[in-house]
């Protein structure tokens, strides 16, 4: 063998082991490349996983609080007691009472009785006295009406209460169940819709607590933070990217927007209780303040929308309309704006979104108080969906257990929906340049 050939071999060697040596680190690669792939969808069908338990979790405490417990009582609306010319003024609780002993005679003792009328909710006279005001024609006669049954009851119908376990491990003791046995077996127990927790306020009964105060102040709370901030976030967006000057001035002012973005929201509650309450002396727990402090908190994340939206529009619709004589306003107003308007409109309903689901600074302006009346104005008292359920499952009844998940089943249906409208939206304004 010659030398050309000597070296042409050793070429091929090295080449063939060049090759090799690139192989396999494109093994490796390809290995590391699978790894990295089997990684990120364990995460992802980890954290689909756990969402799962959580909605499956919230679902199973909650979907009974629709549903709600009813007794029918037989009560004798006797004339004695019940004045036709003032019907607000007669004793309907008495009468609820009377009806319960008629139908357990044999109950003597002032605790077994004390019990017994606690089977009933404190709403059942509240009840038959918009009865009696719609039917004063059966004064006189005995009625049968359904009436809300107390919370225990409710629990032990919807199967919360365990019959199986000793009477000192459960809130009802076997009389009481043998009183609801005896309801049932004369079919004067139903469950039907439970129309309260959607249209009533805050109460200390569980079977008469409902939701719509909190979302009527959620609702004012929120049209105050639109209110303010979308006109604010736009026009502070519009001016930094347009036609702010670019110095120290500005630089700080978006350095400090960026800043605010990442600040814990309860600070902005701190600065809502310093300035709003006790420097301009708002009124406490009021929607105005609450819409107020979470302008404040939604303003960075609504500027740093409109900015991304306002740059993703072509510099070439800025020149052509600078060429054809727009003045910059006019640009801006005219051509820029319209474009980059579905970003911002995202932009907002996230930001709404993100205050819709605040409780923390709304804590600190008085919004954690105990509301039972709907609130009618933005300067009424009031309390937010958040707060709502922060309240209850603070509570140790069994049955505001379910009402706080049945409240956050709602909450989230709410986000969904908002969410899912900043989807649609960017979908159907969205320009590809």
């Amino acid at each position: 063998m010659n030398k050309s050939e000597n070296m042409a071999s050793s070429a091929q060697g090295r080449q063939l082991r060049t090759m090799d040596i690139v192989n396999r680190g494109l093994a490796r690669r390809y290995r590391a490349e699978r790894r990295f792939k089997r990684f990120g969808l364990s995460a992802i069908l980890l954290s689909l996983a756990f969402l799962a338990v959580l909605f499956i979790s919230i679902f199973a405490n909650g979907y009974t609080a629709f549903q709600q417990t009813f007794i029918q009582l037989e009560v004798f609306l006797d004339p004695l007691k019940i004045d036709k010319e003032d019907l607000g003024s007669a004793n309907y609780q008495g009468l609820v009472r009377e009806s319960l002993a008629k139908t357990f005679p044999a109950v003597k003792n002032r605790a077994d009785k004390r019990k017994l009328y606690g089977m009933v909710s404190s709403g059942a006279s509240f009840d038959l006295r918009k009865f009696v005001q719609k039917n004063r024609h059966e004064i006189g006669n005995t009625i049968r009406i359904w009436v809300p049954a107390d919370d225990d009851v409710d629990m032990l119908i919807k199967g919360h209460i365990l019959r199986d376990v000793p009477e000192s491990e459960r809130r009802m003791d076997d009389t009481q169940i043998a009183w609801v046995d005896h309801f049932q077996h004369q079919l004067r127990i139903k469950q039907e819709f439970n129309m309260t927790f959607f249209t009533g306020g805050d109460s200390r009964e569980p079977e008469l607590a409902g939701i719509w105060g909190a979302v009527c102040g959620s609702l004012y709370t929120l049209l105050v933070t639109l209110c303010l901030s979308f006109p604010i976030g736009v026009a502070t967006a519009i001016y930094l990217e347009e036609f702010a000057p670019t110095n120290r001035w500005t630089d700080v002012v978006e350095v400090n927007i960026n800043n605010l973005a990442a600040v814990p929201s309860i600070v902005f509650g701190l600065l809502g209780l310093a300035v709003f309450l006790n420097f301009f002396g708002l009124p406490r727990s009021a929607p105005l303040v609450g819409g107020l402090v979470l302008t404040l908190m939604t303003l960075p994340t609504i500027i740093i929308a409109g900015r991304a939206s306002l740059k993703s529009v072509p510099p070439s619709i800025r020149e052509a309309a600078l060429g054809i004589g727009a003045s910059k306003t006019q640009m801006v107003a005219h051509h820029v704006l319209p474009l980059a308007m579905p970003g911002m409109l995202t932009g907002t309903i996230i930001g709404m979104a993100q205050a819709l689901g605040e409780t923390a600074p709304l804590l600190m302006i008085g919004m954690v108080a105990f509301i039972v009346d709907i609130p009618g104005g933005f300067t009424d008292p009031a309390t937010v969906l958040p707060v709502q359920i922060f309240l209850w499952a603070d509570s140790p009844e069994r049955a505001f257990l379910e009402k706080t998940s049945a409240a956050i089943m709602v909450l989230l249906l709410f986000l969904v929906i908002m969410n899912g409208l900043a989807v649609v939206l960017r979908k159907k304004f969205e320009r590809r340049w």
